[in-house]
């Protein structure tokens, strides 16, 4: 009997310690994205950049699904950001943003991967 019931509070302070886990890794994952939506905005990405209209350049939602699925769509973006260029949607040249970090370049990437969520 005493078996049985350690072996139910082992299980039950495992499964907690699984839910505390898995929650602070959404928690984290929820603070990444909105990083990424923050410093978005005080780079003035929002000037050129929409989340689901294209603008003066495509929508962050059209830039997440070209790049769905390109294990270096990370690398090639952060270029982009940072050295700017032309040529991948149309005519109109992206600037540079070489004041930004890479710190925050690399959130502001993740997000719009991520579909540019608002939460």
């Amino acid at each position: 009997m005493r078996h049985g019931v350690v072996a139910v509070v082992a299980a039950l302070m495992l499964g907690a310690a699984a839910s505390f886990v898995a929650t602070t890794a959404f928690a984290a994952s929820d603070a990444g994205a909105q990083r990424g939506r923050i410093v978005a905005n005080a780079n003035a990405c929002m000037g050129c950049h929409a989340v689901d209209r294209k603008l003066v350049g495509p929508s962050f939602q059209q830039i997440a699904a070209k790049y769905k699925g390109d294990a270096q769509a990370q690398a090639k973006l952060a270029r982009k950001v940072k050295e700017g260029g032309s040529g991948v949607w149309g005519m109109i040249p992206m600037p540079a943003h070489q004041s930004m970090s890479d710190a925050d370049i690399r959130a502001v990437v993740d997000w719009v991967l991520a579909g540019a969520p608002s939460k």
